[in-house]
């Protein structure tokens, strides 16, 4: 028995079980996904590291992390892969001898849903609302497409300010700046990307007024549960080319699974047995 799971917080809708657990049936392997929610199970966010440590322990391959644990995981990890330290998060831990080793699966996985779902809108400026651990991996995939400039906004300031530090200190000057919350605009962007919880079914609501949207905006919500959001719901209504977070939870879950259990994932399968809306 192979057993894997996924640690965040208001996680009990999630459909990385079905996701993880048909594809390996189709595989021939036996694997068991489970949902260790910190919210449904009243723990506090300081028990992820004798948490991990446990799961370890009882022989668990790995697992996925999600909100909001994605940074805060970093230092209690024994090793990061190259992915994960150039993004800064980490959405995937392998467990292996005792050593608990990161990866991060969501860059690929949110650019190869980007190229594949928008390849022909104009992208010369992007706004990214987010900067937390999905954030990081989105700013990091836009900026190694052919993007010219990546405006990043968060609720906390220092957060946005902070990952445009680390992706400059990484490309230089030039292609990202942070912009405050309160003085949003959207004027000058061609599309428009949310990396935050808010449209979660947990985090209902907007990250962004409605009337900064505009028809001549494309608009991508990295959120898959609900897939469409109310987000992606006004955009779509203004007449924007939208995307959902459907085509990068499975490019990233496939790549999940493949450190996990040591077996490369069947995408077009996977995309055939995600469940609908």
């Amino acid at each position: 028995m192979i057993r894997s799971g996924l640690i965040g917080r208001s996680i009990l809708s999630s459909r990385s079980p079905w996701l993880h657990e048909q594809e390996a049936r189709s595989q021939g392997l036996d694997l068991s996904y489970e949902l260790f929610d910190f919210s449904q199970r009243d723990l506090p966010d300081d028990a992820l590291p004798a948490f991990l440590r446990q799961l370890s322990a009882e022989g668990f391959a790995g697992v996925n992390i999600t909100f909001p644990f994605k940074q805060q995981v970093i230092p209690i990890l024994d090793e990061l892969s190259e992915g994960a330290e150039l993004v800064g998060a980490v959405n995937t831990v392998a467990m292996r001898d005792g050593a608990l080793i990161g990866f991060n699966t969501d860059m690929e996985g949110f650019r190869d849903s980007l190229t594949m779902g928008l390849p022909d809108v104009r992208k010369d400026r992007v706004l990214l609302m987010g900067a937390g651990g999905a954030g990081a991996a989105v700013a990091s995939a836009l900026l190694s497409l052919p993007i010219g400039f990546v405006e990043i906004c968060d609720a906390d300031p220092a957060r946005a300010e902070s990952l445009v530090a680390r992706l400059e200190a990484r490309i230089g000057k030039g292609r990202v700046v942070a912009r405050p919350l309160d003085a949003l605009s959207t004027d000058d962007v061609d599309g428009i990307v949310n990396a935050t919880p808010i449209g979660m079914a947990a985090h209902p609501g907007l990250p962004l007024p409605a009337d900064l949207i505009d028809a001549r905006h494309w608009v991508v919500d990295i959120i898959y549960f609900p897939l469409e959001t109310e987000l992606l719901r006004i955009a779509r209504a203004k007449g924007c080319p939208t995307l959902n977070g459907r085509g990068m939870v499975i490019g990233q879950a496939a790549r999940a699974f493949e450190i996990i259990t040591g077996r490369s994932a069947d995408q077009a399968r996977m995309a055939e047995s995600f469940p609908a809306g």
